[in-house]
């Protein structure tokens, strides 16, 4: 069985004709109960994911963004069914898969796959990269075995880089990018629709990121994939995506196309993030205002009635700490942002 080459995308920025949606992402929670104190009788409720909404069209790769312990990765495993929402819709080709059955699931392992972040540990050391390869096609029935097993096997490793004579090695003779080329091969042998890239070059050296990242652009184009790319390196976020979703403390502050977002962000929260992006030009080094941010973000636990980042932001007044600003088109902005003052007055500094 080979894999059937879809609609070609154009490399690199957004495509001038709307997508239409792949997955749509309504009012999303996830909400985790811990117990502490004396006898643990303390609960405590964690919002880790707090409501959001977002699209995926077909062939388009959204980026999800912000701090450790915002709530991206656990937004991905909802996606792939890893982890159970406790409010909201998860849309896919019209059905709402939040709840959806486990043998449906079992099938819609076949539209929806991930990359993980680790490399080294996302691979079992005890199997064959052959037997790796090969294992969601024997669960699936995708191909049958000898001849076809071992082609189709063959044929996904060509399609990252490496060659048949790998398919008999194990994990630890290869690197970390080989390794992440392995992890993409086994994504891509049920042929996917989407695929949620998490954090996926991180562990990598930068010099082997380009690589990967070159890599996961070629495979888009060649295949018409879908990617929901996880990350809070927003250099690799302004290379990759077509649009950017930002979140902070449970929740999307800020959706925007790339260039959209990077020449022009309006949330303060996105501003401090894209002035702490490293420049290799020493002009734009010297002209860049870094943004510090006082305090901590809120405790996950809290339940807020005003803005979770108004204690942070350099912007904030009175109205700030009464309501909890909803994402919304607003002040002269032409892309939502969860903001009562939203500006790019600090754009010039970033860019």
């Amino acid at each position: 069985m080979t894999i059937a080459p879809r609609q070609p995308l154009k490399q690199g920025g957004v495509s001038p004709q709307p997508r239409e949606p792949l997955l749509s992402v309504q009012a999303l929670k996830k909400h985790f109960i811990t117990r502490g104190g004396i006898l643990n009788r303390v609960t405590k409720t964690v919002r880790s994911v707090d409501g959001v909404d977002f699209e995926i069209g077909r062939g388009e790769t959204l980026a999800l963004v912000g701090e450790s312990g915002c709530g991206k990765s656990t937004t991905g495993a909802m996606l792939l069914g890893l982890s159970k929402p406790s409010q909201g819709r998860i849309v896919w080709a019209g059905e709402d898969i939040a709840g959806i059955s486990h043998q449906r699931r079992r099938d819609l392992c076949r539209d929806i796959q991930i990359v993980f972040q680790d490399p080294y540990s996302s691979l079992d050391r005890r199997m064959r990269i052959f037997d790796i390869i090969a294992e969601p096609l024997i669960i699936h029935g995708v191909t049958g075995g000898g001849a076809a097993l071992k082609a189709r096997v063959h044929e996904l490793l060509a399609c990252v880089g490496l060659g048949a004579q790998h398919a008999e090695r194990f994990p630890a003779q290869f690197s970390g990018g080989q390794r992440q080329r392995i992890g993409i091969a086994r994504a891509l042998a049920l042929e996917p629709k989407l695929i949620v890239l998490d954090e996926p070059v991180s562990a990598l050296d930068v010099s082997v990121q380009a690589q990967v990242l070159n890599l996961l652009k070629r495979l888009q184009q060649q295949f018409g994939l879908s990617y929901l790319f996880i990350s809070h390196d927003l250099s690799v976020v302004r290379y990759m995506a077509d649009r950017v979703a930002v979140m902070y403390r449970g929740k999307i502050v800020e959706t925007a196309t790339r260039d959209a977002l990077f020449n022009a962000p309006a949330h303060p929260y996105t501003q401090a993030l894209l002035s702490a992006v490293p420049s290799e030009n020493p002009w734009e080094r010297s002209k860049r205002q870094p943004v510090i941010l006082r305090g901590d973000p809120p405790d996950t636990a809290t339940s807020l009635k005003a803005c979770g980042f108004a204690t942070r932001c350099f912007r904030a007044k009175p109205e700030c700490g009464q309501e909890v600003p909803t994402l919304v088109t607003r002040g002269g902005i032409d892309h939502p942002v969860a903001c009562f003052f939203p500006g790019s007055e600090k754009a010039q500094a970033l860019t």
